[in-house]
């Protein structure tokens, strides 16, 4: 691949790196969304983030809204799997969601897409969802960080906008410099809801945590392997891991 463009937005700077058949958006020296031609998986964060919206005890989702949008390459893989479910995304970076409509074809995923704060769009958000995915990160100097720290009032917004028999899910980063986020988010939804499962990779160097009143066990993403026609994507997508915590 090879740098073509660099971004300087509001709220982050971003490499725009192409090939003949990928682009992707990197920022503080890691991929922070991917889009490829022919094939949907990676082995990274986005292939957990939409293994996690089909843990549904009563089926698929319906309806999915996700906290911070980017490129759109965890509803990329989504909208694969579930043609008809209804997209939303959250993002306060304009300019970000125009590039991946410039170099990611985002518009053909059919998501409604708000530019705004996510947290506060949630906090006056009156729609129920079957999945809430919060990935907020913003991008450091160095490194990315979450921009709110867990409390009572965000956990209140987030189980708000949940439909009965929903799940929240969370994108977490880990590695050395995560590891405090990441116990204190493992607790907190512990705290509040009866199960908490983690999906992982065996390349990613991110965790998904889903909880809810009912998650499903790892055997109910066994069904959509045979739904991606590369091998590659097959192969990924085996290799997620799902366990109660």
């Amino acid at each position: 691949m090879r740098r073509t463009e660099t971004v300087h937005t509001r709220f982050q700077s971003l490499e725009i790196w192409k090939s003949d058949l990928a682009v992707e958006f990197r920022v503080a020296g890691a991929i922070h969304a991917l889009y490829h031609k022919k094939r949907f998986l990676t082995g990274l964060a986005w292939d957990l983030i939409a293994a996690s919206a089909l843990l549904r005890k009563d089926g698929p989702p319906r309806s999915v809204l996700m906290l911070g949008l980017a490129g759109g390459t965890a509803y990329r893989v989504l909208r694969h799997l579930l043609p008809d479910c209804r997209l939303t995304a959250i993002d306060i970076d304009p300019e970000i969601v125009g590039l991946a409509r410039e170099h990611m074809e985002l518009d053909a995923l059919g998501i409604e897409v708000v530019i705004d704060d996510a947290y506060g769009w949630l906090a006056e958000n009156r729609r129920k969802f079957d999945v809430v995915f919060d990935d907020i990160y913003l991008a450091g100097k160095t490194d990315v960080f979450r921009p709110q720290a867990w409390n009572p009032e965000l956990m209140e917004h987030l189980k708000k906008a949940m439909a009965p028999g929903g799940l929240l899910a969370v994108n977490l980063v880990t590695g050395e410099g995560h590891r405090t986020m990441q116990s204190l988010t493992r607790k907190i939804l512990s705290d509040a809801f009866p199960v908490v499962r983690s999906l992982r990779t065996p390349e990613g160097m991110n965790e998904v945590l889903v909880a809810g009143d009912a998650v499903a066990t790892g055997r109910q993403l066994g069904k959509y392997s045979e739904v991606f026609q590369d091998w590659r994507d097959r192969m990924y997508w085996d290799r997620v891991t799902v366990r109660r915590i």
